[in-house]
């Protein structure tokens, strides 16, 4: 099923662009507190050294339910923790919107919140550095209409700030339950990272690529890089375009389940 992403509000862009500024610390094995420290209010936020979780609830007006997510452990720059949910009731016609899209991010997200110095992030595309990155994961029983996937927004410059609109955002998608699909129209379809992807392109008032991985896996190990690349090769992506932001999390359209990030990690350059 296709579905529409369309843009944030404006009260949800400031709830996620709050700009604290928190120091990164690097390299020290944290206890947290895991279920027990559930956080489910909408944009509720975990700060694990250089990345933040969102309790990105986007799109919850448009549902009835609840989400929720915590922390499990850090050790250097690998993370892991969790999320929950259930959403029902949808409004008539959003059987297919996205509801939520809790996640991991490095970098910006409609502004900084960690560290900037510490994300390595904006890189610029044409520089071609490498984004290396593994994420080992689990999706819980249901688990409704879902998708597991990394979300990368590019701006046209290298100091984007909460009131930048992004140019472009890309999607990659490791595996997908229930009939989730994504934006816009089928492109083609690439070999990366030892899998076939299809690629999808739409638009929002900015372009939306994504990568759908024909086999759902629940292990990646990738270089994001080669995706942009991919996309530079097919004249769709300048490469003058930076590398604003990483995240990775569980876009839920409905139904009940749960997704533990077991270890997930993002190295630069």
């Amino acid at each position: 099923m296709q579905h529409r992403r369309p843009r944030l509000s404006k009260k949800a862009r400031a709830l996620v662009a709050t700009t604290v500024v928190l120091a990164a610390a690097a390299g020290v094995t944290v206890a947290q507190a895991g279920e027990t420290g559930k956080k489910c209010a909408a944009f509720d936020t975990i700060t694990l050294g250089k990345y933040y979780v969102n309790n990105n609830l986007w799109g919850q007006d448009k549902a009835t339910g609840t989400q929720c997510v915590w922390d499990d452990s850090r050790s250097g720059s690998t993370i892991s923790w969790g999320t929950d949910y259930s959403w029902a009731n949808n409004s008539a016609g959003h059987d297919y919107d996205v509801k939520s899209y809790a996640s991991s991010v490095l970098g910006w997200h409609w502004g900084w919140k960690a560290d900037k110095a510490a994300t390595g992030l904006p890189v610029r595309v044409g520089d071609r550095k490498s984004v290396r990155t593994t994420w080992d994961f689990s999706v819980g029983a249901g688990p409704g209409t879902m998708n597991v996937a990394y979300d990368l927004w590019l701006h046209a410059k290298n100091n984007a700030d909460w009131q930048d609109q992004p140019t472009d955002e890309i999607m990659v998608w490791l595996n997908r339950q229930g009939g989730a699909g994504p934006l816009g129209t089928k492109y083609g379809s690439v070999s990366l990272g030892g899998a076939m992807w299809d690629i999808y392109q739409g638009d929002i008032g900015w372009k939306v690529y994504s990568f759908v991985r024909r086999t759902n896996t629940t292990k990646a190990t990738l270089d994001l890089d080669d995706f942009t690349q991919a996309l530079v090769r097919r004249k769709l992506l300048s490469d003058d375009k930076y590398v604003s932001g990483i995240e990775a999390g569980t876009e839920v359209f409905k139904g009940a389940g749960r997704l533990d990030t077991k270890a997930y990690s993002v190295d630069i350059g």
